[in-house]
């Protein structure tokens, strides 16, 4: 069983294995895209195979759609060259579910794949050719936070940009840039409306998206390099829309016993494809069941109807009180909390420590008691609803290949939001005591004792990537086990930035209790257990 247009034609091989196939003419789905395209996606990821893609195609194979979707990459050009056109641009979707069994599903709703590369006169003229097209609604994203940003780590604006800025539409190198200039195409040809919609996990994802186009087309018309209507077009709301989204489902990398799984059915295409530029994909998709997906309803050329594959619209201020839910509250707080304990304990799975009590006892502290109390209501989602799940299903998930390690990347940069915003909300509220914390200070004196590079055993300990680890590290290198004298001089360097917590911890009244846990978990090996013990009993 190889994954192509041919070898579906013999059905009954897949169907006895389980496999669940494109029930719609694929053949006319495409021919109908080519000639009336409505969706292009950019960002040919895993979560855009296992999500956007799966849900277009039940409303395809129900025949409320006509339509698939087209894709572009504009970062790693493999991604299409080895995991979309080898394939006949299916791709196949393995859903693990919490109860061991598996669902095995062939995507057939993606119909063109495209590289996003000025550089391809012939691809990036099918683009242009794409977004002159009247009928085209909606260009969505999953390009990761990274993909929207003009700037490098130490906020210098990136030479492909700055190159863009300079020489216009033309051919442009950076993301946005092409981006720009592809929009630019459709305003030229009839400025017909369109939504640009990022589904990536961003906080005001829309807007991030909207500043940047908009960055560069104030450039370009500041330069002559572009007429002024183009600012316009993309000033208005009732012509280019950004709407905001929350999107929530794990799709970790390629998974070896999803893999064995796979070969067992006599399925061939399983090898796991990296890219030059260290992008992990396959022919398979593995993902975890649960899935979210809330849109902000502004769609000034229409839109198909996703409400019907589960999809939910609602205004701006629902999807940001959705959002906010999520990375403050009920998921993204318990991930990084996953993640730095389990690090320091030697977990090297997430569902592996839901089965730790410690734990397990420590999210749901922070979830619950913490967390819950102060958490924004979006009303479409159940806040404690939404946690249950977390916590009873998703997390302990024995077939989600997901690890602490993964989740600990980029830490510093979580900090203020996934913890801050809810100490924020403690010191607004005139009837609680922010003091009263008690958990949410554990994770980040934890965070400080993860940063020693030594874990709960004394033995040393590779921390995840993150773009302050040469400026935290140094400092946290003065800090040894068993050593707690001047330790509220030596961390005060780090405890002291508002802009990693959020907040300022010392006007506040939490850095005391910070450095009190730090303190219990620098007493020596096995310190960071009995420390978690002590504070959860």
């Amino acid at each position: 069983m190889k994954l192509n247009r041919k070898e579906l034609e013999n059905r009954s091989q897949w169907e006895e294995k389980g496999y669940v196939l494109p029930e719609f003419d694929r053949d006319q789905v495409r021919e109908n895209t080519r000639n009336e395209p409505t969706w292009l996606h950019l960002g040919a990821g895993n979560i855009f195979r296992a999500f956007p893609a799966m849900f277009t195609q039940r409303l395809l194979n129900e025949g409320k759609l006509d339509k698939g979707i087209i894709v572009g990459e504009g970062f790693d050009y493999e991604i299409i060259e080895k995991a979309y056109r080898p394939f006949d641009e299916l791709s196949l979707l393995v859903t693990l579910k919490a109860d061991g069994s598996v669902d095995k599903t062939v995507v057939g709703s993606v119909v063109e794949s495209l590289r996003m590369d000025s550089e391809n006169t012939e691809e990036f003229d099918r683009l242009k050719e794409i977004f002159r097209a009247d009928s085209l609604q909606m260009v969505s994203f999953t390009i990761t936070e990274k993909g929207y940003s003009l700037v490098n780590g130490r906020g210098e604006i990136m030479e492909p940009v700055k190159q863009d800025f300079k020489n216009g539409p033309e051919k442009p190198m950076s993301y946005m840039g092409k981006l720009s200039a592809l929009l630019y195409e459709r305003y030229k040809q009839s400025a017909a409306p369109i939504a640009l919609v990022s589904m990536d996990n961003a906080s005001h994802n829309g807007q991030l998206l909207q500043d940047t186009v908009t960055q560069f087309v104030r450039m370009w018309v500041k330069e002559g390099l572009v007429d002024d209507g183009f600012a316009d077009y993309v000033s208005n709301p009732d012509k280019v829309s950004f709407p905001w989204s929350m999107i929530d489902k794990i799709t970790p990398r390629p998974d070896a016993d999803v893999q064995n799984i796979l070969e067992e059915d006599g399925f061939e295409d399983t090898e796991v494809i990296i890219t030059n530029k260290q992008t992990y994909t396959a022919p398979f998709v593995n993902a975890e069941e649960a899935e979210y997906l809330v849109v902000e309803d502004h769609f000034p050329n229409g839109r198909p109807p996703l409400e019907e594959a589960g999809v939910i619209f609602t205004d701006r201020e629902t999807v940001d009180k959705a959002e906010t839910m999520k990375v403050t509250t009920c998921l993204n707080p318990l991930h990084t909390a996953l993640a730095i304990y389990g690090c320091l304990l030697g977990h090297t799975s997430i569902h592996e420590e839901m089965n730790d009590s410690e734990l397990k006892a420590l999210v749901e502290k922070i979830g619950y008691e913490e967390g819950l109390p102060v958490v924004v209501d979006p009303k479409i989602l159940d806040p404690k609803a939404f946690i249950d799940e977390v916590i009873n299903v998703r997390f302990p998930n024995p077939f989600m290949p997901d690890t602490p390690q993964r989740i600990a990347t980029d830490t510093s940069q979580k900090l203020s939001i996934r913890y801050g915003k809810t100490i924020q909300s403690y010191v607004k509220d005139e009837s609680r005591d922010v003091t009263s914390l008690r958990f949410i200070p554990l994770i980040l004196a934890g965070w400080l004792r993860y940063l020693m590079e030594v874990d709960d055993q004394g033995e040393s300990l590779t921390l995840s990537p993150d773009p302050l680890l040469d400026e935290l590290v140094p400092i946290m290198a003065q800090v040894s086990l068993g050593d707690t004298e001047g330790i509220e001089e030596k961390i005060k360097p780090i405890l002291s930035r508002e802009d990693i917590f959020g907040n300022d911890l010392y006007t506040i009244g939490l850095s005391d209790t910070i450095t009190d846990y730090f303190k219990e978990l620098i007493a020596g090996p096995g310190a960071v257990r009995d420390t978690l013990k002590r504070a959860l009993n």
